[in-house]
């Protein structure tokens, strides 16, 4: 799909946040992953990223009968699944404990890796064709309380264009 684009602009002021947005866009990725999915950010932390208490996302999310998947939980099951998972961030003990977490419920075969970059800035989770980035680390203030401006495009160009960036930026992180 190609030039599909919007900008929201959240924060308390305006009564928007972006966490509908980054979970049909996870919850897309699990129905349809792409070759890998990207999330870049200089914080990063385990928010709750999709809300399953009325069992209404069942059939995607599978037999673990949780109510609320927190980041953590979405990317090892990508990651399980074979779908690669490529997290960069900032090395500071905060991100440190999100990985921790991620690594803690992946499976030792699962595609997961993680750069830990001290010039780190960019916030943008990228996968199969579409793209979120902006202002938003993917935190709880980030996604819920801060004003923020956030980018979401559906486009197969734009897309494979940031992950060839990535790649250039952090190699295939093996």
């Amino acid at each position: 799909m190609r030039g599909l684009e919007r900008t929201v602009r959240t924060g308390p002021k305006l009564r928007l946040s972006a966490d509908t947005i980054l979970a049909d866009a996870l919850l897309s990725e699990l129905v349809a992953p792409g070759p890998v999915l990207w999330v870049v950010s200089a914080w990063i932390s385990n928010v709750e990223v999709i809300d399953n208490t009325q069992g209404s996302f069942d059939d995607i999310l599978g037999d673990d009968h949780m109510t609320h998947y927190r980041l953590v939980d979405v990317l090892a099951k990508l990651a399980r699944s074979g779908t690669p998972v490529r997290v960069v961030t900032r090395p500071t003990t905060h991100n440190q404990l999100f990985v921790d977490q991620m690594k803690a419920i992946a499976s030792d075969d699962a595609d997961l890796a993680v750069v830990f970059d001290p010039v780190e800035h960019e916030k943008t989770v990228c996968g199969r064709d579409w793209m979120i980035s902006g202002s938003m680390n993917f935190t709880a203030s980030g996604i819920g309380a801060n004003e923020e401006s956030v980018r979401y495009v559906v486009d197969n160009v734009e897309v494979a264009q940031a992950r060839i960036d990535f790649v250039a930026r952090w190699g295939g992180i093996r």
